[in-house]
């Protein structure tokens, strides 16, 4: 039998394990390689829109954890060669259930941008939804670029 007391450590881990695994897509978030490199800036006015989501991580993590409750908890039934049947078969469900889960808790809401920019190109973009930020069709942007990535922000 598993102690209560573990078993809830193990849990309160996990849950912390998925959340430091959500990377933040916004337009305002640079990563560290991105911080202090010249960017690449380009005007545009927005055409389009469209709400998408954007799916979230999946890390071996997720699966891991996932697999660790479940076998622990598996481990508690039965007894004997029983008791091991158990914990492989909890710690394969508990693998498929953290996978979803760390996917599912890593999702975000995004939008598609499609912009009309100054030099005649039509891109679209999509990022994180930022708090308290709309964007409307006919809105004129900005679009900085480096390293590859590309973020939209807004011109007041």
């Amino acid at each position: 039998m598993v102690p209560a007391k573990f078993l809830g450590a193990v849990i309160l881990g996990v849950s912390l394990l998925l959340g430091g695994c959500a990377s933040n897509l916004t337009g305002d978030t640079y990563s560290r390689d991105e911080a202090r490199v010249p960017q690449v800036v380009r005007m545009g006015t927005i055409e389009a829109l469209r709400p998408v989501q954007i799916e979230g991580t999946k890390s071996p993590v997720g699966t891991i954890a996932g697999g660790a409750v479940g076998g622990i908890a598996g481990s508690t039934v039965g007894g004997g060669k029983g008791s091991y049947v158990a914990a492989v078969i909890g710690a394969v469900a508990g693998g498929l259930l953290g996978a979803a889960a760390e996917e599912g808790l890593t999702r975000t809401q995004g939008v598609e941008i499609t912009v009309r920019e100054d030099e005649g190109q039509t891109r679209a973009y999509v990022q994180q939804v930022n708090e308290g930020e709309v964007f409307r069709v006919g809105q004129r942007v900005r679009i900085n670029s480096v390293n590859g990535v590309s973020r939209v922000i807004g011109v007041n």
